[in-house]
């Protein structure tokens, strides 16, 4: 670990300079989605072929990263993401982005308990304020793991971040090695298109189960945010937050004075989060606003914490759910799509919350050119990650309506998914359990035992 040096300033360097400090066989940590550098990034491609075995962390890019794109073939540079952007995703696919499995609250433990080694860290913050910290900008997450770890810890100075209350929310500069200025580049967006009828339908389900004083999670995706739609045009108020990612959705409900926080137990009054990813409307309601509260991972995404809060309401998304209840949530196949993220860790803490629900939503359909296939399957594509196993499985949702898999058994579960199924392929999913045997031949629906 990287022992603090009391007053110590930071040296001023470029970019270039700052790269020169890689050497081969290095890791290299860029931190998560807006707190990604540019200028650094650049300044390293531009040497990345001196160099041999950089292994560089990273976590939902948001634009394309120089240092891969300088090495079309991967001969230089691998790439590791704790989880999947559209980007990461298209460098998966060309075999140049390779996937790290993880729950992302145990994060910060991978580099404290298990010495995740990093020699370079390069993390995008605010310049330093009137106390020498350098804020974050909204992306908590691992970042302070990151640097108490790291041999060496750069900044690259960035004034468009909005600057984040919370829980040591920066770093200061006595833990700093070296500043460079950033590539002054607009902040990256992340805009969810509106919403369709499908995505309202499922909002509206779901939005019916969420009570006056409820806390809520919101996921990635159309699909949440569609819930949070949905909630602004229902009376549900005085919610809290406690959430891994901070979305527009929930900024919307704040603005629309849904959001107190009055009912909860973790950062009363506070809407909790570990990283905000959105619109610049987001970036600005965020900025110097008490009433938001960045923590680490941690300290947002741990089943334990999460469960204080009372009536905690997670959502999420999925791509595949089969007749016994898995959710495949990040993969198609081999092909690695997204990441486990937050989802298992708040659907456990949702359903040890006195009073909690989860809920796993999706589209019961998907098209593929030519032809219309169920995201409800008698079994999982070959090679699929279960990412919630049936065990944990609470509420599932499509537009054909709403099951919860709690305590029922294997043949109950299947009949009551295929009815959530598109109605065009309920039969052959009924004829599919029972050719495997996961409803019994003579099972007429009623409970066993």
């Amino acid at each position: 670990m990287k022992p603090q040096a009391v007053g110590k300033t930071p040296r001023r360097i470029s970019a270039a300079e700052a790269a020169a400090l890689v050497q081969s066989g290095h890791w290299v940590d860029y931190g998560v989605s807006l707190g990604q550098p540019d200028a650094f990034d650049a300044a390293l491609a531009a040497r990345i072929g001196e160099l041999q075995q950089v292994k560089v962390r990273s976590c939902l890019s948001l634009r394309p990263r120089a240092v891969v794109e300088a090495d079309p073939e991967g001969r230089h540079v691998f790439w590791l993401s704790w989880h999947f952007s559209g980007w990461d995703r298209r460098q998966h696919d060309a075999g140049l982005c390779h996937y790290i499995p993880v729950n992302l609250g145990e994060v910060p433990d991978y580099y404290r308990r298990f010495n995740a080694p990093v020699d370079v860290a390069v993390l995008k913050c605010r310049p330093a304020d009137e106390n020498g910290f350098f804020n974050f900008g909204g992306t908590h997450l691992w970042h302070r793991a990151i640097v108490e770890c790291a041999r060496v810890v750069v900044v690259e100075e960035d004034p468009a971040l909005p600057a984040a209350e919370g829980e040591a929310a920066g770093v200061h500069r006595s833990e700093v090695d070296y500043v460079i200025a950033g590539a002054g580049l607009d902040l990256p967006e992340l805009k969810n298109p509106p919403a369709n009828s499908v995505e309202h339908t499922i909002g509206r389900r779901i939005a019916a189960e969420i009570e006056n004083g409820a806390c809520l999670q919101i996921g990635i995706g159309e699909l949440p945010n569609a819930v949070c739609a949905e909630l602004l045009a229902s009376g549900v108020g005085e919610l809290g937050v406690h959430t891994e990612m901070l979305t527009d959705g929930i900024a919307d409900l704040y603005r629309a004075g849904r959001v107190t926080g009055a009912h909860k137990t973790v950062q009363p009054g506070k809407i909790v989060y570990s990283f905000a990813l959105g619109s610049r409307k987001l970036y600005e309601t965020i900025d110097g606003n008490p009433d938001f509260c960045a923590m680490a991972v941690e300290r947002t995404n741990m089943p334990h914490i999460i469960m204080r809060n009372s009536r905690v309401v997670s959502i999420n998304n999925t791509t595949q759910v089969d007749l016994q209840g898995q959710a495949a949530s990040e993969s198609d196949g081999c092909r690695h799509i997204s990441g486990t993220g937050g989802q298992l860790q708040f659907v456990r803490g949702a359903y040890a919350s006195h009073g909690g629900k989860a809920f796993i939503c999706m589209a019961s359909t998907y098209e593929r050119p030519g032809i219309r296939r169920s995201r409800i399957v008698a079994e999982l594509t070959p090679g699929n990650i279960v990412t919630t196993p049936r065990s944990d499985m609470m509420y599932v949702v499509t537009e054909y309506g709403m099951v919860n898999l709690k305590g029922k058994s294997v043949p109950e579960r299947a009949q009551a998914l295929i009815s959530i199924a598109h109605p065009d392929f309920r039969e052959a999913l009924e004829r599919e359990a029972r050719e495997r045997r996961l409803i019994p031949r003579h099972w007429s629906g009623a409970r066993l035992g």
